[in-house]
C-alpha cells in the first residue's frame, strides 16, 4: 500500500496533451464524420469551428480554477463546493457512466477491427485480452496509463496530418487525380454551402459536441500532474487549438475532394485518399488507425472513470477501499471495478443477441445514451466559475490565467450549450438518447438524496 495515500504526481505536459487529444479525436473521424456531414453539408466546417470556441471557453474556466486547486476529480469537486453537493455527485457518476458506456463500445469495436485481418476470431476473446491489458497498464502506474495513451493518441495525430497534407496535394496540384486539381468548388456545389439550413446546422452542433467530448480529461490529471499549474496551463493553451486543426483539417480535405453527398457511398474517405494517392495498403493503415483509437478510448474511459470514483470514495459516497492506493499509488479497486463493468458488458452484447435477436439497436441507443451525461461536467464547469469568482474575488486579482471576458462567456457558453440540447430533443435521431440520459440524472438525484440527502443536511 502507498504510505501517504495520495496519488503520484507523474503525468508529464506531453502525456497530458496527449491525453486530451487522446480522448477527443476517435474513431467517429476516421469513419468520414458522415453522421454530421449529411445534416449540414459543407457547413459542418463552421460547426467544428464553433463548437471548438465553446470548448476553448469551457477549458479557460476550468483552468481558471485548476490553477488554484489542481485535485483529482476536479470538475465533481468544483461541482460539490461551489453549487452543491448534489452536483457533484451527478457529475462523478455521470463521468462515470459516460466512460463506462465508452469503454463498452470500444471494446466491442475492437473486435470489429481484428475481424480484418483475423476474419474467425470470436469478437468476446479480443475484447477480453484488451480489458486484461488495460487494467493491467491502468494498474500498473499512472505514468504507464500516460505513456500508453501518449503512443495510442501520437498514432491518431500522425495519420490525421498525413491525411490533411495528402489532401491538399490532391486539392492544389491534383496529385493522384492525373495532375488535375481538385479545387474547393464541392464546398458550395451540390446544393450549397449550409444544405440543411439553420436547423440542420444545430443538429449537427449536437453530434460534433458529443465527438468533442473527453477534452475534459485534462481536469481529471490535475491530481497526477507533475508541477500541475505550468503543465495544465500549457495543455489547456495548445490543446484546443491542437483540436480544431486536426477536425477542421481534415474534414475540409474530406468535403472538398468528395462531394458531401456521395459520402455513403465513399466508405472511409481516409481509406479511399490514402489508395487515390497510390498507398494500395491504406485500409489495413486506417484499419489499424482504428483499432488504436478504440483502445485508446477504453484506456481513457478505465482512467478518468477509476479517478472519479476515488473522488466520490474520499467524500463519503462510495466505500473508503476505493481510495486504497497500490505501492504505484494507484485506486486499484476502481481501476478493477471499471474493468470488471466493461467486461460486463462486453459479455451482454455478446449474449444479448442469442436472447433477443434485436438487441444490438437497444446497445446502439444505450451508447448513444451517454452524450447527456457527457455534458453535464461543462455545464458544471461554467457554472462553477462563475460561482467561484463571487466566493474568491481577492484570488482573481494576480491570477495569470483568467478566464477571458468573464461573466459575458460563461453566459455565451452555457445558452449555446442548452440550444444544443433543445435541439437534440427536437431531433428524432438524438430524441432517446436525451431522454435515457436524462433518466439517469434523475435516478442518480434520487438515489443521493436518499442515501446522502440527511447525512449532509445535519
Amino acid at each position: 500500500m502507498a504510505k501517504d495515500n495520495k496519488l503520484s504526481r507523474s503525468l508529464s505536459s506531453r502525456q497530458i496533451q496527449m491525453i486530451a487529444l487522446g480522448g477527443t479525436i476517435g474513431v467517429g473521424l476516421f469513419m468520414g464524420s458522415a453522421a454530421t456531414i449529411k445534416w449540414t453539408g459543407p457547413s459542418v466546417l463552421l460547426a467544428y469551428g464553433l463548437m471548438g470556441i465553446i470548448l476553448y471557453l469551457i477549458m479557460r474556466a476550468l483552468g481558471e480554477m485548476l490553477y488554484l486547486d489542481p485535485s483529482t476529480g476536479s470538475f465533481a469537486t468544483f461541482g460539490s463546493n461551489y453549487i452543491h453537493p448534489v452536483v457533484g455527485y451527478l457529475t462523478a457518476w455521470s463521468n462515470v457512466f459516460q466512460y463506462l458506456v465508452v469503454g463498452i463500445s470500444e471494446v466491442i469495436a475492437v473486435g470489429t477491427y481484428l475481424h480484418y485481418w483475423w476474419p474467425n476470431l470470436p469478437a468476446w476473446i479480443a475484447g477480453v485480452v484488451v480489458i486484461v491489458t488495460l487494467c493491467l497498464a491502468n494498474l500498473t502506474s499512472v505514468k504507464a496509463y500516460g505513456e500508453l495513451e501518449f503512443w495510442f493518441a501520437l498514432i491518431k495525430v500522425v495519420t490525421i496530418i498525413l491525411m490533411i497534407i495528402l489532401g491538399l496535394l490532391v486539392i492544389i496540384f491534383g496529385f493522384g487525380n492525373h495532375w488535375q486539381p481538385i479545387g474547393i468548388s464541392n464546398l458550395w456545389k451540390h446544393g450549397g454551402f449550409f444544405t440543411g439550413g439553420l436547423s440542420g446546422f444545430i443538429f449537427a452542433l449536437s453530434i460534433v459536441a458529443a465527438s468533442y467530448q473527453g477534452v475534459e480529461v485534462i481536469g481529471i490529471t490535475a491530481g497526477e500532474a507533475a508541477d500541475p499549474q505550468h503543465n495544465i496551463v500549457k495543455a489547456i493553451q495548445s490543446i484546443v487549438g491542437r483540436i480544431l486543426i486536426f477536425y477542421i483539417g481534415a474534414i475540409f480535405v474530406i468535403v472538398a475532394i468528395y462531394p458531401w453527398n456521395q459520402l455513403d457511398a465513399v466508405g472511409s474517405p481516409f481509406v479511399e485518399t490514402f489508395s487515390r494517392v497510390g498507398i494500395t495498403f491504406a485500409a489495413g493503415i486506417i484499419n489499424f488507425v482504428m483499432l488504436s483509437a478504440a483502445m485508446s478510448g477504453c484506456n481513457s474511459g478505465i482512467f478518468s472513470s477509476s479517478r472519479m470514483m476515488y473522488t466520490l470514495a474520499q467524500r463519503g459516497e462510495l466505500p473508503k477501499s476505493f481510495m486504497k492506493l497500490s505501492k504505484h499509488q494507484v485506486p486499484y479497486w476502481p481501476v478493477v471495478t471499471i474493468s470488471i463493468g466493461i467486461l460486463i458488458g462486453l459479455i451482454l452484447n455478446t449474449l444479448a443477441p442469442l436472447v433477443f435477436p434485436k438487441a444490438t439497436d437497444l446497445f446502439v441507443v444505450v451508447y448513444s445514451s451517454s452524450v447527456l451525461p457527457g455534458m453535464v461536467p461543462w455545464f458544471v464547469i461554467l457554472i462553477s466559475e462563475l460561482r467561484f469568482r463571487k466566493m474568491y474575488p481577492e484570488k482573481i486579482v494576480d491570477h495569470p490565467f483568467k478566464m477571458p471576458f468573464y461573466p459575458w462567456t460563461n453566459y455565451i457558453a452555457i445558452a449555446s450549450l442548452l440550444v444544443i440540447l433543445v435541439f437534440m430533443f427536437l431531433n428524432p435521431d438524438t430524441l432517446i438518447s436525451v431522454i435515457i440520459g436524462i433518466i439517469f440524472l434523475v435516478v442518480m438525484t434520487g438515489v443521493y438524496y436518499l442515501q446522502y440527502g440527511r447525512q449532509k443536511r445535519a
